[in-house]
């Protein structure tokens, strides 16, 4: 064969992104359009089907490490329970159960890195607000003890008392909101949610908003790795205020620099916007000090406290012997 012959198996690299590229543009049609395929008179099946359909992205957009369950609650050990979550993104590595109430379950909130709800095409404002308060209401315990290389790393009881020998402060998850609403919805929770999803029913396609975009990452990591907001005890806060952990990067505005473009005909730009996604999303991850080591003695202590008090009632009110 000659040296100017190109075989047909060859592939360049340009070529290889120029196919990924279009190939996530083919699947966020596919989505969208499955999205917008309406169950008459079924309105639960309907909603299950979209959430369903909403897992099916995220599944492809974030690693694999992380486990997706639908309809879950989420606690905390301060006595917090979320409404019911659509979707809920959480990593088991450090946090290697649920706890199961029949098919019901609930995921403690040091899990959780990403929560994720779903809305049809006329959304209910108060529902999103009240939903979305019950997840800000979460607040992560940093009472848990783990070895590290040298000593015990004991979050509530520092012997060292050094910053770094902290595991972690007050963690949150990423907000999502998927919706049907359309492209004007974007901006309608821009305070409340980190990314929000929607769909134009009239010209089928999806968009991305993410109104911290222009943030650099020392403001997320303000946001998400110290999040106070949840902390209703003065000591509580303060205690963790004095261990927060600044850090930098010369990196401005990186997560609107992982937005990627995409040409069409009329040499218009406008966003990929699966391909950015993935890229912003598990920026954001990577930010996370997400799982942080799991409090056994918080949890432990809530369910101590409460079987006591049940057991004491019973015994006020003669139930027991």
């Amino acid at each position: 064969m000659s040296g100017g012959m190109k075989m047909a198996w060859v592939t360049t690299y340009d070529e290889i992104l120029l196919t990924i590229a279009k190939n996530y543009k083919d699947i966020e049609t596919s989505i969208v359009n499955q999205l917008l395929l309406e169950v008459p008179n079924h309105y639960p099946t309907e909603g299950s089907y979209r959430e369903a359909v909403w897992e099916s992205l995220f599944k492809m957009v974030v690693p694999r490490k992380y486990c997706i369950e639908q309809g879950v609650f989420i606690i905390d050990a301060f006595g917090h329970k979320s409404r019911e979550v659509d979707l809920a993104i959480f990593d088991e590595l450090y946090t290697p159960y649920i706890f199961n109430y029949g098919k019901i379950k609930f995921i403690p909130i040091e899990a959780v890195a990403a929560v994720v709800q779903c809305k049809g095409e006329f959304p209910d404002k108060k529902a999103i607000e009240s939903w979305e308060e019950s997840i800000s209401a979460l607040t992560t315990s940093m009472d848990s003890v783990a070895r590290m290389a040298t000593y015990m790393a004991d979050n509530l009881d520092n012997p060292h008392g050094r910053k770094n020998d902290l595991t972690q402060t007050a963690t949150r998850p990423v907000k999502i909101l998927c919706t049907l609403a359309g492209k004007i919805f974007l901006d309608e929770y821009k305070d409340r949610f980190d990314i929000i999803l929607s769909v134009d029913k009239e010209n089928k396609k999806l968009y991305k908003s993410i109104p911290g975009e222009m943030q650099s990452l020392e403001n997320w990591n303000d946001s998400m790795n110290h999040a106070m907001h949840g902390i209703k005890d003065l000591q509580d806060k303060e205690y963790r205020e004095s261990r927060k952990m600044s850090l930098t990067t010369k990196r401005e505005n990186l997560l609107q620099e992982l937005k990627v473009p995409q040409t069409v005909n009329n040499d218009e730009e406008e966003e990929n916007v699966i391909l950015s996604l993935i890229f912003q999303l598990n920026q954001l991850l990577m930010v996370i000090n997400n799982p942080i080591l799991f409090p056994h003695h918080a949890y432990a202590k809530q369910f101590s406290d409460i079987l006591k008090k049940s057991e004491q009632n019973k015994g006020e009110n003669g139930d027991g012997k």
